[in-house]
């Protein structure tokens, strides 16, 4: 038995990913501590107070005029003002430009999603990923020269970081079809996207730090700086797909290709099928592209070590299929390496990249409940993510008046509580499914609720225990822990519902899921300008909970876990094509290359 590589290729691309998803979450929040102490609060409510003796604002100044407006809570009793004082920076900027600053990310973030997806599956998803973490380094180092010019180059930088950032998702999601074999889907794909809450762990207290002991401007230089590292190592050790690796081990490489066949009796099933759909349903001319999917059952047998049946490629899904340019009948692997790989090629591998040509069903899609299911409650979901991610520091020093050390630190500890806890998580879902004791479904809703109630009751809980900082931190971290339930919940919804359209419904869903990243700043600077109250923060707590509430009930309601009928799809082929194949034709094609295999392997 030949001996395996010491480490994969596809460990080495996993850890690349979630390092790569952790520099851009880690440069996206790095902005939300160190605005902390770029923001001079002494001059703010200075302001504020002058604007409440003219009657521009009532019941904003304290009576004896002692406390300055932006502090609800008392001072922690190891703690004197003079703390907040020294960590005063030199923008005097109101809530709502703070609010604008914050949200510019967004605006950037949302308009290169599908333009990404459609870039990541027509050339090459590796460079996309390389370019969009690239981006968000250069403009974040440029981010201290653009604020000392005007906020408005900050709004310029970071609305080009979110451009940059924008594309990661879908370019992530194509890469997975071609990294990420079927058996570990699921541990293996929340270990990469774990890297968005791992970002947010060690960018949050390494911000507070830098801020701290070299000034806020450290923040963006050492994190951009350092960030340099990963575009070296992903250009040398990753590439489009396992065909288009010059170095990875021939059993790693024999294991790809063992894990994309289905048994015999699926492919010929899947074959007969198409064969009787082009009979009852297709017109001369066209193509049925079907999607022969992965048995949802725990115990189903294992394939089979012989290499015979179908081949289906290149779908947007997570089953790690390759280049669909039709049927082809297995194949012995070839012995030298080079060799297999250019035969993968001249099968269809055309570097992993999906097929562009597929038509999208955009009338089935837009009834489809269980697709609408997973927009809304992306959407939902990133309310309540951005008013953590975002907001969180802000009302801890704000309300809670933690200082920036303390601040960055607590702030992360609801993250590494998430990181922990999705790999966990993830683990048990798979091991409760192969017991046969739950099914896709039950796993994408159970994942979900898990995701929106228990963070729905944690900022109920906020909200009522008020100036309590030790409960505060807790329901933080609780309510912030469960949020990971979305890795194995609607955020792989997707695959299920239409594998050859994965990756653009991931576009669809993330494009809409942004527009809570620019709504909540807005909100609540909107809210608590010139009055960073108890009350107002109440009314930001209550309104994430009942848009955490809204997201259980329209994906209880609505959400499956089942293939849906319009991902098999009918195109109509054009008559300059110079060929017309029929499903008919398909099979027929794929039964004489069995039999062309067998005469050459006897």
């Amino acid at each position: 038995m030949a001996k395996g590589p010491l480490i994969p290729a596809r460990y080495i691309f996993t850890a690349l990913v979630s390092i790569g998803l952790a520099i851009i979450y880690g440069l996206k929040v790095n902005l939300s501590v160190a605005i902390v102490v770029m923001i001079n609060s002494t001059e703010l409510a200075s302001m504020a107070l002058s604007e409440a003796s003219h009657g521009g604002h009532h019941g904003n100044a304290n009576e004896n005029g002692t406390a300055p407006p932006e502090f609800a809570c008392a001072a922690p009793v190891s703690h004197s003002n003079a703390t907040d004082t020294i960590q005063d920076g030199p923008f005097a900027w109101p809530e709502p430009v703070q609010g604008l600053v914050l949200s510019s990310y967004f605006w950037g973030y949302l308009l290169t999603q599908i333009p990404g997806g459609m870039i990541a599956e027509k050339y090459s998803a590796k460079w996309v990923i390389w370019a969009s973490v690239l981006v968000n380094v250069v403009f974040t180092i440029l981010t201290p020269l653009a604020a000392n010019i005007s906020y408005i180059a900050v709004l310029v930088v970071r609305f080009i970081e979110g451009l940059g950032a924008g594309v990661s998702l879908p370019a992530i999601h194509v890469m997975l079809t071609k990294w990420v074999l079927p058996q570990e889907r699921n541990l293996m794909s929340s270990l990469a996207y774990a890297g968005m809450a791992l970002g947010t762990v060690i960018s949050l207290p390494f911000s507070g730090i830098l801020a701290a002991a070299l000034g806020w401007e450290a923040v963006f230089y050492v994190q951009g700086g350092l960030s340099m590292i990963w575009c070296v190592l992903w250009l040398i050790f990753v590439f489009d797909s396992p065909e288009d690796h010059p170095r990875i081990h021939p059993v790693e490489l024999e294991l790809f290709e063992t894990s994309m066949h289905h048994d015999d009796h699926e492919s010929h099933e899947a074959s007969k099928e198409a064969a009787q759909l082009e009979d009852h349903n297709i017109t001369e001319g066209s193509v049925v592209v079907m999607t022969p999917v992965i048995p949802d059952k725990p115990n189903a047998q294992k394939r089979r070590n012989s290499h015979q049946g179908h081949h289906w490629h290149g779908f947007h899904g997570w089953h790690g299929f390759h280049g669909w340019h039709g049927w082809h009948a297995g194949h012995k692997h070839h012995e030298h390496p080079k060799l297999h790989k250019e035969h993968l090629k001249k099968k269809g591998h055309h570097g992993g990249h999906g097929h562009p040509d597929l038509p999208i069903p955009w009338k089935a899609l837009a009834t489809s409940g269980p697709f609408w299911a997973i927009l809304v409650a992306h959407s939902c979901s990133n309310f309540g993510w951005y008013m953590l991610l975002v907001e969180l520091p802000t009302y801890m020093k704000a309300i809670l008046r933690f200082n920036i050390s303390q601040n960055a630190g607590l702030s992360a500890i609801p993250y590494v509580c998430l990181w922990v806890f999705s790999i966990i998580w993830s683990n048990r879902l798979d091991w409760a499914k192969s017991k046969g004791w739950i099914t896709t479904t039950t796993v994408r809703k159970l994942s979900t609720a898990i995701a929106s109630l228990f963070p729905a009751a944690c900022f109920v809980g906020v909200s009522l225990v008020g100036c309590d900082r030790q409960a505060a931190v807790a329901l933080m971290t609780v309510g912030t822990m469960f949020v990971a339930g979305m890795y194995c919940g609607f955020l792989t919804n997707h695959v299920d519902i239409a594998p050859n359209y994965a990756g653009t419904l991931m576009a669809f869903t993330n494009t809409a899921a942004t527009i809570p990243g620019f709504i909540v700043p807005a909100f609540v600077g909107h809210l608590t300008h010139g009055n960073q109250t108890l009350g107002q923060w109440q009314i930001i707590f209550f309104t994430t909970a009942a848009v955490f509430v809204l997201e259980f009930v329209v994906y209880t309601v609505f959400a499956s876990g089942e293939e849906q009928p319009w991902n098999h799809v009918v195109v109509d082929q054009k008559p300059a094509l110079e060929k017309h194949i029929t499903a008919k034709e398909v099979h027929h094609e794929s039964e004489s290359e069995q039999l062309e295999g067998k005469a050459e392997n006897p």
